[in-house]
């Protein structure tokens, strides 16, 4: 069964002024639901505050948990934080955590938000509030579940907040292929960026991906990737500028997952970046990327599903347990 992350509060109510999608994450859900593929739902505890702190200032964290962030913070985000948008952002981060903890003991798992990867220290962006990424990758290595994190970011967008968040650390690699002309106009410095062109179509761009990234996975050796599974590089995504096609969306998908897979590496994935007015169209492209990445993993033999070391349910002190509904259910 394939994993799958996901909190009722990831739904929000759409704040005023706004132009995100905030019903996507529950289409993706509804479509998951109706795929007919064998589900395992996984409902996550809200990120606790000090995991927060352990990446973003504290002052900011204090403003949006208490929803009182400076306009001008609010219009860098894309959208004001209301109570139900900060509930959200503390849950979301909770979600990639659990579903790392989940890809440790089973192999993948996915969480039906979060990707946030333009929040910075300070401030969130791009409608990103709290970089989800960094979060579990610092939380992972801190609690020594394992030795190195490799976050690998194929939105069409630079990661630039996860690249700043983590700048510096030997224990968390970053991995970022985007469309170098896109936002952000100012790109931060991952541990490997590759900057495509616009225009770029599937077969050019998944072998850019070949060239870098296996390299890469080799040389980092982590204990987890993340996966920022963006499907923005789609053809007809409103804010993306490469070509991908839907068919090549999907190989990429099976490109990493394969990667992660063939080296018994577990794989943890976060939904991304996806835009266009229909919400519904957008939604289909996640979910085809989850079903996708899940589907190499639920057919393969070779990754080993019972792993030695701290599984999803064996947590102490503060560490956020998550809990599994009953498969195949509806969350």
């Amino acid at each position: 069964m394939i994993p799958i992350v996901h909190h009722p509060d990831y739904v929000a109510p759409a704040p005023a002024r706004s132009t995100y999608q905030w019903n996507k994450n529950g289409l993706v859900r509804d479509l998951l639901r109706d795929s007919g593929a064998p589900l395992d739902w996984i409902e996550p505890e809200p990120m606790p505050r000090r995991w927060l702190e352990a990446v973003h200032d504290p002052d900011y964290v204090a403003e949006v948990i208490e929803a009182r962030v400076p306009r001008e913070k609010e219009r860098r985000i894309g959208f004001p934080i209301t109570p139900e948008v900060a509930r959200r952002a503390q849950v979301v981060p909770g979600g990639t955590w659990a579903a790392a903890l989940t890809a440790l003991d089973r192999g993948y798992a996915a969480n039906s938000a979060g990707g946030s990867h333009h929040a910075l220290s300070d401030t969130g962006a791009g409608f990103c509030v709290f970089n989800d990424l960094a979060i579990a990758a610092v939380r992972l290595v801190e609690e020594r579940r394992v030795e190195r994190v490799l976050i690998v970011d194929c939105d069409v967008h630079q990661g630039d907040g996860t690249a700043a968040l983590t700048a510096g650390r030997h224990d968390i690699g970053t991995y970022s292929i985007h469309a170098e002309k896109n936002f952000p106009v100012r790109k931060a410095r991952s541990t490997l960026d590759v900057g495509l062109p616009d225009g770029v179509g599937d077969d050019a761009y998944l072998e850019r991906l070949r060239e870098t990234l296996v390299p890469m996975i080799d040389e980092v050796a982590p204990g987890i990737i993340l996966y920022q599974a963006g499907v923005d590089p789609f053809e007809g995504d409103r804010l993306g500028r490469l070509k991908l096609t839907a068919g090549g969306l999907v190989r990429r998908d099976r490109f990493i997952a394969t990667l992660a897979r063939d080296r018994a590496i577990p794989l943890a994935s976060a939904l991304g970046g996806g835009y266009g007015n229909d919400a519904m169209e957008v939604s289909r492209r996640h979910v085809a990327s989850i079903l996708a990445l899940g589907r190499m993993f639920e057919e393969s033999p070779r990754f080993p599903l019972s792993r030695k070391g701290p599984r999803a349910g064996e947590n102490s002190g503060n560490v956020v347990e998550p809990r599994s509904a009953v498969s195949g259910s509806s969350p």
